[in-house]
């Protein structure tokens, strides 16, 4: 059956931190930790969250969403396709189903072992994770992707990164081991160049997921990565062919298209709250080819910090603005918003906490591409 694309030029590009990974479907108090773990959530329809989950991407219909924490299942049947099928295939609570005929993963560094071993070794993992692809990403679409022409980074070293932040000792020196530099990688998961065709037109999404800049010591590592992590995209959109990076299949250079593009994805980064190094999320947000329109906000998210002056902004449940869908400067955004319905709406049920649905709240933007799809 041939899929039709809709007929219009605005464009829904959504992002969701899901939070369906193993720690959300435990049974009976044991700790089960592995990729399988999803897969056998999926299959129970025991988890009201997955249901509720499907039942927000319905309400919002997305046309472009990428879905953060959706642990990486190498078989697509054992993990996104599940999902699709059982979940967003088929109505919840009334709403209409949803289809994504085009579909995009890849493995992620979380749980992948370095190999290092001995005294002293700082650096067991590519990206913090119990198991192997646990907190991976998805990409949904509505239209072709153009898999050809995918880039990713997951491998690409963190100190190949001119005037990186790598965590030093008080002294100044390494924090990191001679032997661990040479194998740290920027990303805690991956980064994705991935160009979708809309209508003839490519638009390309710019996807990632740096680390919490949480959980470290005084060296601040995790501070330092998510920083770099976020600068990754500030640097390759700057279009310079001679840059640093490098993608997985060693094509070097940084954003060669001339076509928008979207930076998507759970940043873990807030431009006026959080411990993130100062300045993280804004060499994105002033950037000049990232586009200047208001920010996603929410009455939700208003609500539930009714003291903070940045709550209507915010994308995650304990109180900061995380999430970001942020089109190039040459795109048109004609609306925008994060679902997160206020305590007195039949929906709240959806966010009333993390085993409702998630500890994020799905953030979406309108854009105008200049194309006709008729």
């Amino acid at each position: 059956m041939t899929q039709t694309q809709p007929q219009i030029t605005q464009v829904k590009i959504a992002t969701f931190n899901v939070s369906m990974e193993a720690t959300n479907y435990l049974k009976n108090n044991k700790a089960v930790y592995s990729a399988k773990t999803l897969t056998n959530a999926l299959n129970s329809g025991e988890f009201e969250q997955i249901n509720n989950i499907a039942e927000i991407i319905q309400r919002v219909r997305p046309d472009i969403l990428l879905l953060n924490e959706f642990d990486y299942v190498a078989n697509p049947q054992a993990g996104i396709e599940l999902f699709k099928t059982k979940y967003l295939g088929i109505s919840q609570q009334g709403q209409a189903p949803i289809e994504y005929p085009y579909v995009y993963i890849a493995p992620v560094n979380t749980g992948v072992k370095t190999g290092l071993k001995g005294e002293g070794v700082r650096l067991s993992h590519y990206g913090f994770g119990r198991y192997p692809g646990q907190y991976g990403m998805v990409l949904l679409s509505k239209y072709p992707i153009d898999t050809d022409n995918i880039r990713t980074f997951q491998k690409f070293l963190w100190k190949d990164m001119p005037n990186n932040l790598m965590p030093v000792e008080k002294d100044g020196s390494a924090w990191y081991s001679d032997r661990e530099i040479n194998i740290m990688r920027l990303s805690s998961k991956s980064h994705w160049d991935i160009p979708i065709q809309v209508c003839g037109q490519n638009l390309h999404v710019l996807a990632s997921h740096p680390t919490p800049p949480v959980f470290d010591g005084e060296e601040d590592r995790n501070g330092r990565r998510n920083h770099d992590e976020i600068r990754f995209w500030a640097d390759y959109i700057n279009a310079d062919v001679n840059s640093y990076h490098v993608d997985d299949s060693g094509v070097k250079g940084g954003y060669k298209a001339k076509a928008p593009f979207v930076i998507m994805g759970d940043q873990n980064a807030s431009p006026y709250e959080g411990d993130g190094v100062p300045g993280a999320i804004a060499q994105l947000l002033e950037h000049p080819k990232v586009t200047k329109s208001a920010l996603p906000g929410s009455a939700g998210g208003k609500q539930n910090k009714p003291n903070n002056q940045y709550a209507g902004n915010h994308t995650a449940a304990w109180g900061m603005q995380a999430d970001y869908v942020l089109p190039s400067a040459d795109v048109s955004v004609t609306n925008s918003g994060v679902f997160w319905p206020t305590v007195d709406s039949a929906e709240a049920r959806l966010v009333k906490d993390r085993f409702a649905s998630s500890d994020h709240r799905l953030v979406w933007v309108d854009v105008e591409l200049g194309v006709n799809c008729r």
